[in-house]
This record gives C-alpha cells, sequence and structure tokens, in this order.
C-alpha cells in the first residue's frame, strides 16, 4: 500500500469526513429539485402544495436536530465509558464505526436538506414540479432517517460497552496480522545481521506509523541499490535513530537518496493497528490491566483477554511459518521480522503480572500457554512456554492458598506429562 492509498484509507474512516459528504449530498438533493421544472414542464407527477412541502420539512428538520444532539451526546458518553472501562487505545476503533459514521451522518445531511428547502420553498424556488419531485426526494429521507434510527438504536446497546471494545480490538488486531502475513517483511527479504552500509536517520520523535515500501522499491530500483529498513511500524524513534541502512555512495547523491527514504517514513505522536500487529495484542493486554485493577476487579473480562490473545497468537504461529517462505514483493527492500518473543511478551507478560494473584486467571492464562507450546513453529512454541514459566514462579510467590497453588501445580503438572 503507497502512502496516499493509506492516508485515503485513514480519512475515510475519519467521522467528520463521511458526515460532510452527507451534508453536501442533503444540500444538492434541496437544490437539484429547484432545477426539475426544466425537465418537467408542465408535467408534475404530483399536486403538493406549499404547506404540506413546508410541514414534513420543518418536522425533519427539529427532529433531526434532536437526534443529532442526542447522538452526539451518547458518542461521547461512549467513549468516556471505552476510555474508563477498557483502554483510551481503543477510543479510535469507536469513531471509525461504520454504523456510527452512516447514522450520524444521515442525520446530519437528513437536517441539511430539510432546512436548505424550507429556505427554498419560502423564496418561492420551487414551482409545482420542483414540489412533487421535492416530496418524493422528502420520502425517500425519512425511509433513509427510519433505517439510520433502527441501526443506530441497535449500535446503542453495545456500544462503548467492555465487551464490544475488545472484539473490535481482536478485529482491528486480526487485520493487522492478516496484513503482515500477506507481506511478511514488509513485502522485501529477510534483515538479519546489524548496520551495514549508511544509515538513514531519523529526524523527528515519534512513533513509526507506517512504511511505503512502494516508494522505497522505486527508489531501490531507480538507484539499483539494496535497502534494509530497521525499524518496524510501532517503534519508538528518536532524533538520530537509524530508520534504514543503504549501501555507501557520494555524497551529494547520498543525501538527495536519504531524503527521499526518510520520506516513506511516517512518524507521529501515537500507534496506529494498521501494519503494527504488537500494537493490538498490547492494547488487548491494556484491557485485561484494567480489569485487574482494584477499582474495577473484573477478572472475567481478564479471561476472556486471553482466550483472544491465544485466538490470534494461534493464527499467527500456524500462518507465519508459510509466509515467511513466499517470495518477495520487492526484492530490493529488506526488514526484520517480527519476533514470537515480542508477540508473546507484549499478550502474557503483564496480564501475568497483575493476574498472579488470581487463581482464576492464572488457571486461564496456564492452559492458555500450555496450548501455544505446542502449535505452530519452534520460535512461538519456545516463547510460550517461557511465559508459561514466568507465570507459574509469579503465582507461586503471589497465591496466598494452598489449594490454590495445589490447582495451579495440578495444571502445571498436567501439561508436564502429556508433553513427555
Amino acid at each position: 500500500m503507497s502512502r496516499l492509498n493509506w492516508l485515503l484509507s485513514r480519512i475515510r474512516r475519519t467521522l467528520w469526513v463521511r458526515v460532510a459528504l452527507y451534508a453536501l449530498l442533503g444540500l444538492g438533493a434541496a437544490l437539484l429539485a429547484s432545477l426539475s421544472s426544466r425537465f418537467l414542464a408542465g408535467q408534475a407527477p404530483l399536486d403538493i402544495s406549499s404547506d404540506a412541502i413546508d410541514s414534513l420539512l420543518t418536522i425533519i428538520a427539529s427532529s433531526m436536530l434532536a437526534v443529532t444532539t442526542f447522538s452526539v451526546g451518547a458518542l461521547t458518553a461512549a467513549y468516556g465509558g471505552a476510555t474508563s472501562n477498557a483502554t483510551p487505545r481503543a477510543t479510535p476503533l469507536l469513531t471509525e464505526d461504520g454504523v456510527v459514521q452512516r447514522s450520524v451522518s444521515t442525520f446530519v445531511g437528513s437536517f441539511v436538506f430539510s432546512i436548505v428547502a424550507l429556505i427554498a420553498s419560502k423564496v418561492s424556488v420551487y414551482g409545482p414540479e420542483g414540489r412533487a419531485i421535492l416530496f418524493l426526494v422528502t420520502l425517500g429521507v425519512i425511509v433513509l432517517i427510519v433505517i439510520a434510527l433502527l441501526r443506530w438504536i441497535n449500535q446503542l446497546t453495545k456500544l462503548g460497552r467492555v465487551g464490544d471494545t475488545i472484539a473490535r480490538i481482536e478485529q482491528a488486531t486480526d487485520g493487522a496480522m492478516k496484513a503482515r502475513i500477506a507481506l511478511p517483511f514488509l513485502g522485501g527479504r529477510a534483515l538479519e545481521g546489524g548496520y551495514q552500509g549508511t544509515p538513514v536517520l531519523s529526524e523527528e520523535v515519534g512513533y513509526v506509523q507506517f512504511v511505503d515500501t512502494d516508494a522505497l522499491s522505486e527508489i531501490a530500483e531507480e538507484g539499483e541499490v539494496d535497502i534494509d529498513v530497521h525499524v518496524l511500524p510501532g517503534s519508538f524513534v528518536f532524533e538520530g535513530s537509524v530508520l534504514a541502512c543503504v549501501p555507501a555512495s557520494d555524497s551529494p547523491l547520498m543525501d538527495k537518496r536519504a531524503e527521499a527514504i526518510r520520506e516513506t517514513f511516517t512518524i507521529g505522536p501515537v500507534r496506529t493497528f494498521d501494519q503494527d500487529p504488537r500494537f493490538g495484542l498490547v492494547v488487548l493486554s491494556e484491557v485485561a490491566l484494567r480489569a485487574l485493577s482494584p477499582g474495577i476487579n473484573d477478572p472475567g473480562t481478564a479471561i476472556d483477554v486471553i482466550g483472544r490473545q491465544a485466538r490470534l497468537l494461534t493464527y499467527w504461529g500456524d500462518a507465519w511459518a508459510e509466509a515467511e517462505g513466499c517470495e518477495a514483493e520487492y526484492p530490493r527492500i529488506r526488514a526484520p521480522a517480527l519476533h514470537c518473543d515480542d508477540l508473546f511478551e507484549d499478550a502474557f507478560t503483564l496480564i501475568g503480572r497483575d493476574g498472579a494473584g488470581h487463581v482464576d486467571v492464572m488457571l486461564r492464562l496456564v492452559k492458555a500457554l500450555q496450548a501455544l507450546a505446542r502449535i505452530g513453529p519452534p520460535a512461538a512454541r519456545a516463547a510460550a512456554l517461557h511465559q508459561l514459566q514466568v507465570a507459574l514462579v509469579r503465582a507461586e510467590v503471589a497465591l496466598t492458598g494452598a489449594d490454590d497453588r495445589r490447582r495451579l501445580q495440578a495444571a502445571a503438572g498436567m501439561f508436564a506429562v502429556a508433553d513427555r
């Protein structure tokens, strides 16, 4: 994906863009109805009085203003609930929800349509043909409003709830994992070893949000050089951090090429889900930590998160073994792989720390890690086994009840027996 396509995809997911488009559609529908007299001169399909149209438009305008105000308040409450009960990092997923955006956009677009049509009607812009067309368009708008209200009411029953938020995070993480599996090394070849060649240094401080491998490949092909990418999306870089390395060349050409390479890295203040599978695992872990805090004390949510983490890492282990052997789409680009140790640490280390005193959480964590230690490539199995050992050590210290320790030891012993 090019940087332009990535930026356009992010813009399309913002709420205000869709609202603005629907508002423009409402404005256009109201104005275009005034031109109908040119095409239907003396052939009005219906005889509609101005008072009837004005009454309908007034009802739509007043009701849509109230509904829009209520919707904004509901969204604010949902975002606040997701922030306090789950994690602030999940709120962008709520704002990008398609049902939310279509519903709010329909309400605003209908309001704009009715206001503009009312104004045009009062200044006698519409003739008999225009009023007939406007009446039919108004009926269509009412149908759209009813459908949007029904979908919006259904969405409000779950928007901002912890379960819905966790499901959104899992879906976003799954999408990021599938995108990385499709391009395991950002579309290039595997990078092994340290820095070789002339480094291209960062001039910004922040998270790498996107790497435009299309543009990088063009630079490499044009200069007939190989480019080694040293930071993946999700990495935090400082001013002077090495972004990539290229073979040494004459200084003027190198400066120009380094600037072009540097522009392919989008650096921002926060991490995003798009090219960063690890971020999704981190956010899921944050939800579990919030649930295990004394103020919330909801181990059931932590258990739910462990199950979702296990499902995601099961997919990753099965898919990565095949993906890393695929032919490179950009043969002149080399990039590091996502290490299983990092993925498992993001998913389970902090849950094992904060949940060490909860036997129910630890039992689920142990069982999940036991299952993951039996599947996938050797690196994934080793990472799961390491997290299992760390979790058991912490639980032995944190669990105060002898019966709780016995249950956990029994679960670990069953794994040891089955593994022989």
